[in-house]
Order: C-alpha cells, then structure tokens, then sequence
C-alpha cells in the first residue's frame, strides 16, 4: 500500500473514530469513555499510536505512522446535545460489534451515518405524557394527594410542551430554564389564587427537579475525576447556568405571586419530609422511569431502571427517617445505584450511564432550592444554608454513582494499558481493547 493509501486508509478510520465520539460526547457521555472509546477503534483497526483530544466542543484526533510520514489530523464540532439514550445504547453496540470483528469500518461507518441522520421512533405525544409521568412521580414521593399528582402532571405536560417550542427557536439553554421555572411557578400562583386545596410548592418542587433531570451532573464529575479538567469546568458552569436559569425563573414567579398577593411560599409540612415509604418508593420508580422514557431508553431497561430508581429513592427516605443527614443519605443511594446498574447494564446490554442518570433523577434536590428560594424570599437568610445543602446533594449523587462503578466493574489489566490516563470506571463503551485487525478493509 503506497503512502497516499495509507492515508486515506487512516482518514477513513479516523473519520469512523471521530464520528462514534461525536456521538457519545453530544449524548451526555464522559470525555474519558469518549476518549477510551475512540482509541479503541483506532487501536484495533490498525492505527496504534493514534492521539485523542476531548473538549466540551470539539473532538480531535491525529496520527503519524512514522517520522517521516506526514500527521494526519482530522476535526468534528460538537454542535448539539440531546438525552438519546436509544442512540447511546446503538453506538455502545455498534463499537462491540466493530470490535469484535462482527462488522467492517464501512459498515460501522454506514450505521453511524444512519443514526445521526434519523428521527426518534418515539411520537412527541408519548414524550410529553412521559414528562407527566415524571412530574406525578415526583409529587408522589413528596407526598402529594390526587389532585397534586393529576395537577404536577399536567404542569409537567405543559412544561415538555414549552421546552420544545424553545428548543425550535433556538434560544440559550439558559432562557428555557427561566421560563420552565418561571411558567411552574405562574402555574403555581394560578393554583394558590383558587380554591383547589392544594399546596403549590409541591407543583413548583416537581417542575423543578424535571429542570434538573437533564444536566450533566454526572459526566462533570466523572470528568474531573478522571484527569479532563477543561471539559469538566466546562460543564460544571453549563449545569451552573442552566441551575441559575431555574433560579431567575423561580425567583420571578415567586415575585409574581407576592406582587398579585398570592402565596406560594413553601409549605412547613413539605420541608419536614418526603410522602410515606411507599409513596416515596412508587414515586420514585415512575419519577425514574419516565425519564428514562423520555430520553428514548430502549424498552427493556424501563422496568430495571424503575426498580433501582424505587430502590434509591426507600433508601434515601429511610436513612433520612433515622437522622441521617440527607446529602449523605443521597451518597448512600447513589452509591447503590452505581453498584447495582453495573451488573444489570451487562445483562440487558446497555450502557451503565442510562440507568445511573436516570435512577438518581429522583434524588435531584429539587425540594432544597425551593426551600432555599421561598425562605430567601421572605428575607430569611437560611435559605443559603438550604442552597449549599442542594449543592452538596447533587455533587454526593455524582460521587456516588461513580464510586459505586469503581467498586463494581473490574479494571482490566489490559484496559489500564490502553488507557494509562484514566483514572475512572467506564460508564460508555467498551471495557476492553481488542486486537488490531491485521488486514483493513
């Protein structure tokens, strides 16, 4: 094969290489599974010495085969992200596939094309039922009555609704995160200013942590654990300000309703507990499941995942109920979490981060920054105290899922070798190299 072969021959796999980790990167993956993965393909179609770099927008990839041969180096932008766990879970096996020799380069690279240019097989309508579904669930486990399940539904409905006519306009994150916060807690205030005997802090406690469900908590952790401190501030100050988002939006409602004279202050009873173990478990497990729904998880992990997420949730609630501080009672859960959605991955063959993401959305401390938003309102500064509590939850159910990964998945002797610069468990990806293939084609 003369040189101008050989560099077509490792465009094209470079080209393979760059587009699976586009696809990982936008779907919320790690840089460190997304690096691994990519070096992966390289590695086993022949291209040993093949450097990766990771950012939060841009993946770029080079490779030299000798001294005097010239660096190839190729480029993709990361230029949308979205919750698609059913692309996610296609792309894990389409790289075993590949790797197992099951499959060609072309033919990788034929299914890649065709993921990224297709639609969801799911309809918007069951997307938005699924949001619905979330919103109750979460009512539910705070202890809400009928008419808050049915009401925190249709807020939920309505707020998927919104989201997606944002989403279509293009706006900043950070805008449809003030006006997802703003219309819960407008809806909230329309509730208080009737005679429905409901407490609409559950309503906006709901909203909120459906706000939350989709930020990248845990692939910033992972990635500043796991030696990517570029891509892990870069994230960390994207969930910053899609939070501050919902934080202007809560705060303006609230402001609304002060200014009308409504009162959407929080409920003492709702800052005291959760619902009783059941209803925090049932709720829980919808809360978890619905998520996974709306992000188009594959079917049959719908059912394990509103499991653990059940699990999770009794195990946040009954560490609580023995005066245990609720962060590290969130840990404790995480940490379960992570250990048992390692085992169940492997067995249904889909990735660990979508069952770990979505089992923790139960956890979120949606309850805490409303705490904190309703007693700042009211000019009671212990409401700070409230909003650290918040952030010690969310960085605590990170730590969790992550350590329970560790403790779960078995570093290989050959994966250290490959990935000499990662220090974390694979929640993406394959957890092995394979041979390089000795002919390419």
């Amino acid at each position: 094969m003369d040189r101008v072969d050989q560099n077509n021959d490792a465009q094209r796999t470079l080209d393979l290489a760059l587009r699976v980790g586009e696809m990982l990167l936008s779907n919320g993956a790690g840089a460190a599974d997304v690096t691994a993965t990519m070096s992966s393909i390289a590695h086993h179609l022949g291209l040993r010495h093949a450097l990766v770099d990771v950012t939060f927008t841009s993946l770029v990839m080079t490779h030299q085969g000798g001294i005097d041969e010239p660096v190839v180096a190729m480029r993709r932008q990361v230029t949308y992200r979205e919750d698609d766990y059913a692309d996610l879970t296609a792309v894990d096996h389409l790289v075993s596939s590949l790797l197992d020799d099951e499959i060609t380069r072309e033919e990788a690279t034929t299914q890649v094309l065709r993921m990224s240019s297709s639609g969801h097989p799911t309809p918007r309508w069951a997307v938005t039922v699924s949001w619905g579904v979330i919103g109750a669930g979460v009512a539910l486990l705070l202890g809400g009555d009928w008419i808050v399940l049915l009401i925190a539904a249709v807020s939920g409905a309505a707020l998927e609704m919104l989201q997606r006519r944002l989403a279509r306009l293009r706006l900043p994150f950070f805008y449809s995160q003030v006006a997802g916060g703003l219309l819960a807690t407008t809806f909230a205030v329309g509730i208080a200013a009737t005679d429905i005997p409901v407490d609409p802090s559950l309503v906006v406690t709901a909203s909120i942590i459906m706000l939350l469900a989709g930020l990248g908590f845990i692939g910033a952790f992972q990635d500043a654990l796991t030696g990517f401190p570029v891509t892990a501030n870069a994230r960390m100050l994207e969930v910053l300000i899609a939070t501050m988002g919902i934080i202007v939006g809560v705060s303006g409602g609230l402001g609304l309703g002060r200014w009308m004279g409504v009162d959407v202050l929080l409920n003492a009873n709702v800052s005291s507990g959760l619902s009783y173990l059941p209803g925090v478990i049932i709720g829980s497990a919808l809360t978890a499941a619905g998520f996974a729904f709306s992000a188009y998880s594959p079917a049959r992990i719908l059912a394990p995942i509103a499991v653990i997420g059940g699990l999770g949730g009794g195990v946040s609630f009954a560490l609580t109920e023995n005066q245990v501080d609720r962060a590290a009672a969130a840990g404790i859960a995480a940490f379960l979490i992570g250990l048992v959605s390692y085992g169940v991955a492997g067995r249904l063959r889909v990735p660990s981060f979508v069952i770990v993401v979505s089992s923790i959305v139960p956890l979120l401390p949606g309850l805490s920054i409303y705490t904190s938003l309703s007693l700042l309102a009211e000019e009671n500064f212990t409401g700070v105290i409230s909003m650290i509590t918040a952030v010690a939850v969310a960085v605590l159910l990170s730590a969790g899922v992550i350590l329970g990964q560790y403790v779960a998945q078995p570093l290989q002797r050959e994966a250290r070798r490959l990935e000499k610069r990662l220090s974390g468990p694979r929640l993406v990806g394959p957890m092995r190299a394979r041979r390089p293939l000795r002919r390419r084609r």
